[in-house]
């Protein structure tokens, strides 16, 4: 049995603050997250993997619409990630430690590191990858401005 989190469920705009448009922007976003990570499932073996490429396929959504829509990436990329957020590894391995079971607690704590290590990279990747271009799209630009400016 397959547990689909209610994309409505993760965009409360009183939480977020964001209404019209860009709430209908979030709630793609956490349905585009959690329907990749879940698609990925039958091609990716390993968790970690599918959650880093989950993340950046969304970490790609967001930095897109905050573009379009004029706001920080972040505005978009804090809502969309919750689906992808390792609840029940979290969850055991508090569970684990709470009953002092540290051989469990720790592979489990080990794991859980791992899931979140693979959802940073993914936003690190997108994000590196868009300053570069962002800064040699300036680069050019201005090039070409000077370029225009000298031929006059």
């Amino acid at each position: 049995s397959i547990n689909i989190p209610s994309p409505l469920k993760f965009t409360n705009r009183n939480i977020y603050n964001s209404r019209g448009k860009k709430l209908g922007i979030i709630t793609l976003g956490g349905l585009i997250s959690w329907s990749v990570f879940l698609l990925l499932e039958r091609w990716v073996p390993g968790e970690p993997a599918r959650y880093f490429l989950s993340m950046t396929a969304i970490s790609v959504y967001a930095e897109v619409f905050a573009r379009v829509e004029k706001t920080p990436t972040t505005t978009f990329l804090v809502p969309c990630v919750i689906p992808l957020i390792p609840g029940s590894a979290l969850y055991y391995t508090m569970n684990y430690a709470l009953k002092e079971q540290w051989d469990l607690f720790l592979q489990k704590a080990f794991y859980t590191l791992e899931l979140a290590l693979a959802l940073a990279l993914g936003i690190i990747a997108v994000t590196t990858v868009t300053r570069l271009l962002t800064l040699l799209l300036r680069h050019l630009q201005k090039r070409k401005e000077k370029h225009f400016h000298h031929s006059i």
